[in-house]
């Protein structure tokens, strides 16, 4: 259907893409991971709702109206990252650049911007979509606002909101008002998980109907039941104050003339020079062979059949990355593995000193322009669900330790390092990158992979 409204969450991809991606940098110092997973997120969005008018929406600078609520709302949150926020700025000129409405609205959150665009345009019968990955936004679902999850490729309506958190739309604030939220500082009731929180509102419904029956609560078929009716007595306030704290306000001062949603002609010019800035040196190269900078695709960047016979193609420029985040896809790449003579590999950690490091992620190739990510342990606003790590790992420990399958990869005597600090002793090592670059150059300053 054309002329939906695409509402992107920006501020949700870039938590997610400088938590999820690996850490880049171009020639200068400069970091652009984050940037480079942003706009390629934006990019393939764009290609897939072609016709379709989209707005990208991130947070903006200082505190919001929750904070005046609250002191404490996200007051856990360790601050941005020097080598994140120094990315921002070319995200922001990009999205510009290639024609797109940026939009920042102070003294509330991008949510809440979200939630008001939607809301009006629903008022129109106008179908929207809302491209995040932040739990918080099942509560604007309706007949007209679905989500989309770009980091799984999965669509959220009204029965995907039921069948994940085991309530309707209608209920998600309740849901957070119970539960509470760790990541945003909501305290919720004390000692009340998800399971329960669900479990009351299916017996008795919203918290409001959970607070005039506290008399029924210890008679529900929950674990604790005898015990729950005092502990939501002693944290009602706190229930009420999580539940204003996690609505998304619909109703914003947004302050926006006519035209400012529309998009415009990418720049390109602009999107060039940024490009070169930041070293995107396969989306540069398809700009200056004529290519439409706002709604190129990742997997179109190279398309075979368009590059002159005397340029063989490079597969390794267009690459399919799969995110792993249900054992069926595990269990189809771990046979992938066990198929392949050879392929490479790489964990995704917290510190560049393997004593100290933690594994959030594992990733694998066993073909050029195929690859798949196994996130264990990303934690960020929007995070999805994720495989337990040590599973992850003991399933694929035969593989690591079988001498008779090959390995390639970057740097493997740090992997090898942080895997054998789990129990895997890695075998089979036929190629490390980073050593042949060294001997290729063993006078040159940098052998990692830009």
């Amino acid at each position: 259907m054309a002329n939906r409204l695409i509402l992107v969450d920006g501020s949700s991809y870039l938590f997610r893409a400088y938590h999820a991606l690996p850490a880049l940098t171009n020639s200068k110092g400069l970091n652009t991971g984050a940037a480079k997973g942003v706009i390629g997120m934006i990019r393939r969005l764009v290609a897939d709702y072609s016709g379709d008018q989209v707005v990208v929406i991130f947070d903006a600078k200082g505190p919001t109206f929750r904070n005046e609520i609250y002191s404490e709302y996200k007051a856990n949150r360790p601050p941005m990252p020097d080598e994140l926020r120094e990315q921002i700025e070319p995200i922001h000129q990009t999205i510009r650049a290639m024609g797109l409405p940026l939009i920042c609205i102070g003294g509330v959150e991008a949510d809440d911007v979200i939630g008001t665009l939607s809301v009006q345009a629903a008022a129109q019968q106008r179908e929207v979509v809302i491209s995040t990955g932040d739990k918080d936004m099942a509560q604007l679902v309706n007949d007209h606002v679905t989500l989309i999850n770009t980091m799984n490729n999965t669509t959220m309506d009204h029965d995907g909101v039921v069948a994940k958190f085991g309530v309707p739309p209608k209920l998600i604030i309740d849901l957070l008002a119970l539960m509470g939220d760790k990541v945003d500082n909501i305290p919720g009731v004390a000692g009340v998980g998800e399971k329960t929180a669900t479990a009351l509102l299916q017996n008795l419904g919203g918290i409001e109907d959970i607070f005039s029956q506290l008399e029924a609560v210890p008679d529900l078929p929950i674990r604790g039941a005898k015990s729950l009716a005092a502990k939501l007595a002693n944290a009602k306030s706190d229930a009420e104050l999580s539940y204003e704290l996690a609505t998304i306000k619909t109703d914003c001062d947004l302050g926006l003339g006519d035209g400012d949603l529309d998009s415009s002609s990418p720049d390109h010019d602009a999107l060039i020079t940024l490009f070169r800035e930041l070293e995107f040196k396969t989306w540069l190269d398809a700009l200056l062979q004529g290519a439409d900078g706002a709604v190129l695709s990742e997997s179109s960047e190279h398309d075979a059949a368009n590059v002159p016979v005397s340029e063989p193609a490079r597969a390794s420029e267009t690459v399919d990355v799969s995110t792993v985040l249900d054992q069926a896809a595990l269990d189809a790449w771990l046979e992938r593995l066990r198929g392949a003579t050879l392929f490479a590999f790489d964990t995704e950690t917290t510190s560049l000193d393997y004593m100290a490091a933690e594994v959030v992620g594992v990733s694998f190739a066993v073909e050029a322009g195929a690859a798949a990510y196994v996130p264990l342990a990303h934690d960020y606003p929007g995070a999805p669900d994720q495989l337990n790590k040590e599973a992850v790992l003991d399933a694929l420990k035969p593989l690591l330790e079988d001498e008779n399958v090959a390995k390639v990869g970057q740097h493997l005597k740090y992997d090898a390092n942080v895997l054998a600090n789990h129990g895997i002793t890695l075998r089979g090592i036929h190629d490390d990158t980073m050593l042949e670059s060294y001997v290729l150059d063993s006078a040159g300053s940098r052998h990692d992979l830009d």
